[in-house]
C-alpha cells in the first residue's frame, strides 16, 4: 500500500489568538481567551470505551489537539455505554451554552432525543462516525461503512483461498443491532459473500448480532456457534474486539491460525493478531482524518462560518432526508502492510512490537 493512501486531508485548522483549554473526558473548565466573545464552545460526546479502544486512545486525543490548535474551547466527554449518562452529559452541555454539539450515538433513539434538544436550543449538530437514524443532524462525518464491510468480505475470501479451504462454513459475528454502522458493514460483506453462498462454494453458517458490541457476549456467542457447528472454517467478525473474542475461543480448541477471522479498527491487539496469523485482516480507518474532518466542521460552526468541507451527502434510510456528509475511505490491512499503519503514526512500534510480537514485527518489516 502506498504511503500516499494514508495522507491526511488538509483541514485548515489555524491557531487563533490565545488558545482555549480543551476538555478531556471529565469536561473543560478552560478560559476561551480573547476569542471567547466571538467563538462558541463545542461539546463532544463519545460513546464508550468497551466497543473499541479507539474512543479513548485515538478520537479523544485527535479531537482535543484539533480544537486546541484552533483556539476553540471544547468539552469532550465519554458516556461509557450508559444511555442515561449520555443524555445527562448532553443536557449539561446544552445548558452550558455550547454552540455546536458533536455526538457518537449509543443508539438512534437516544441520539435523536439529544439532537432534538440541541436543535430546539439553536445548537448546530454533527453526527460523528455513526448516523443517528431519523435524527436530523446538520452534518455527518464517517467512513464509507459499506466499503468497510466489502473489504472485510473480500479479506475473508482471500484468506480462505490462500488456505485452500473448500466449501467452508462461514460464521458471522455482527456488530450491535442498534448501531447503523453495523448494518452498513453487514450490507457490505453480505454483498461480497452472498454470491459464494448462492453458488454453493461457501456455506452460510451461524449469523449473530452482538448487543452493544460487547466482546464478552461475542465470545460467548461464538463458543455456542462452534459447539454446535464444528465445521466453521471462517469467521466474519465485525471489529477487532469481536475478532479477538472469537480467536480466544479458537485458541481453546487449538484452531487459532487455522480458521481465518476478520476485524476492523486496526487496534494494537488486532494488528498483533494479524502479525502472528491468528487474524487474517483488519480494516484501518485513519481516525485522525475523521477527527480532523469533524473538528473542521465544528470549528467553522463555532466561529459562525459556513462549512465548506461537507461536499457529499447520504440519505437517512428512515427519514429519507439527505444529510450533508464527509465520507472517508477505509483501507484493508493484512500482515503484508501492517507496517503502513505504523508509518502513518496510528500506532507506534513500541505499542505494537512488545516482546511476544518482536519477531513477527521484524518479519513484517517493522523496524
Amino acid at each position: 500500500m502506498r504511503k500516499g493512501l494514508f495522507a491526511l486531508a488538509a483541514v485548515g485548522l489555524l491557531a487563533t489568538g490565545s488558545m482555549a483549554a480543551c476538555g478531556s473526558e471529565s469536561g473543560s473548565d478552560g478560559d476561551s481567551g480573547s476569542s471567547g466573545s466571538s467563538v462558541g464552545k463545542v461539546g463532544v460526546i463519545l460513546p464508550d470505551t468497551k466497543s473499541s479502544a479507539r474512543w479513548a486512545t485515538a478520537d479523544l486525543k485527535y479531537l482535543t489537539d484539533a480544537f486546541k490548535a484552533a483556539g476553540v474551547e471544547a468539552d469532550i466527554q465519554n458516556a461509557q455505554g450508559d444511555k442515561t449518562q449520555f443524555q445527562t452529559i448532553a443536557d449539561g452541555m446544552i445548558s452550558s451554552g455550547v454552540k455546536v454539539l458533536v455526538i457518537v450515538n449509543l443508539d438512534s433513539g437516544t441520539g435523536k432525543a439529544v439532537l432534538d434538544k440541541a436543535k430546539a436550543a439553536g445548537i448546530a449538530t454533527i453526527d460523528y462516525d455513526r448516523l443517528t437514524l431519523n435524527g436530523g443532524a446538520d452534518y455527518y462525518v464517517s467512513f464509507d461503512n459499506v466499503e468497510v464491510g466489502k473489504l472485510q468480505g473480500q479479506g475473508l475470501i482471500d484468506c480462505l483461498t490462500e488456505k485452500k479451504v473448500t466449501k467452508p462454513v462461514v460464521a458471522y459475528l455482527n456488530g450491535s443491532p442498534t448501531d447503523n454502522n453495523a448494518t452498513l458493514f453487514k450490507e457490505g460483506y453480505d454483498s461480497i459473500l452472498k454470491p459464494k453462498f448462492d453458488s454453493g462454494e461457501y456455506t452460510k453458517g451461524p449469523d449473530q448480532d452482538v448487543p452493544d458490541w460487547d466482546n464478552v457476549q461475542g465470545g460467548t456467542l461464538f463458543e455456542q456457534m462452534l459447539t454446535t457447528n464444528k465445521d466453521i472454517k471462517g469467521v466474519l467478525a465485525a471489529n477487532d474486539g469481536l475478532g479477538n473474542a472469537a480467536i480466544q475461543v479458537l485458541k481453546k480448541n487449538k484452531l487459532n491460525g487455522q480458521v481465518p477471522v476478520t476485524g476492523q479498527d486496526a487496534t494494537v491487539q488486532g494488528l498483533q493478531n494479524v502479525l502472528v496469523g491468528d487474524q487474517c485482516m483488519t480494516v484501518y480507518k485513519a481516525i485522525k482524518q475523521e477527527a480532523d474532518a469533524a473538528s473542521e466542521l465544528a470549528i467553522a460552526l463555532a466561529k459562525g462560518q459556513a462549512p465548506t468541507s461537507a461536499t457529499g451527502s447520504i440519505t437517512d434510510p428512515e427519514s429519507k432526508k439527505d444529510v450533508k456528509s464527509v465520507l472517508l475511505k477505509p483501507q484493508s490491512i493484512t500482515k503484508a502492510n501492517v507496517k503502513d499503519v505504523v508509518t502513518d503514526g496510528f500506532v507506534t512500534k513500541e505499542e505494537l512490537c512488545t516482546a511476544d510480537f518482536a519477531k513477527a514485527c521484524t518479519d513484517a518489516g517493522i523496524s
